[in-house]
């Protein structure tokens, strides 16, 4: 009989460890679908930016860009529109999943993946710090230096 309850704890004890808190199973319910990223902007210095974010392009190239997320298979994409032609167009498919923080906001935090769901750049991903997140709205951050000075970028999202 004490084997057994052993047993049963050590199986509690896995599977709380793993599971998720209910704030960060809330905030992917409401990040699940489809978002359109309105505009990038940048605070913490003046001037003008020309950013490549996510290695991948240009931010001017990101602005309407349109952004899925599954969240029972933490999988999606993202689309950049061809309207541009110094903007490389086209779907990216990404892994996501918020992390939850214990000094400060979660973090959305996502990397890319090919047709088959298999990882491309092996442990490579970015993390974005949830600013905000509503039924409607997401602004997402991250932090960057520009020639030694801190500068934030900002992700303005509408939900579709």
């Amino acid at each position: 009989m004490m084997k057994n309850s052993i047993v049963l704890f050590v199986c509690a004890l896995v599977l709380t460890s793993c599971s998720i808190s209910k704030d960060v199973r809330e905030q992917r319910k409401t990040i699940n679908g489809n978002w359109v990223l309105e505009n990038v902007g940048y605070e913490g210095s003046e001037g003008s930016f020309k950013s490549m974010l996510f290695n991948d392009a240009n931010g001017f190239c990101f602005e309407g860009s349109t952004w899925y997320f599954l969240e029972n298979n933490s999988t999606g994409s993202y689309t950049i529109p061809t309207s541009n032609s110094v903007c490389a167009g086209g779907v990216r498919n990404i892994r996501w999943s918020v992390l939850e923080s214990e000094s400060g906001n979660d973090k959305l935090q996502f990397k890319y993946i090919d047709e088959k769901k298999k990882d491309l750049y092996g442990r490579t991903g970015y993390r974005l710090e949830i600013l905000s997140l509503s039924a409607s709205q997401m602004t997402l951050k991250s932090d960057v230096n520009v020639d030694g000075s801190p500068v934030s970028v900002v992700y303005n999202f509408t939900k579709q």
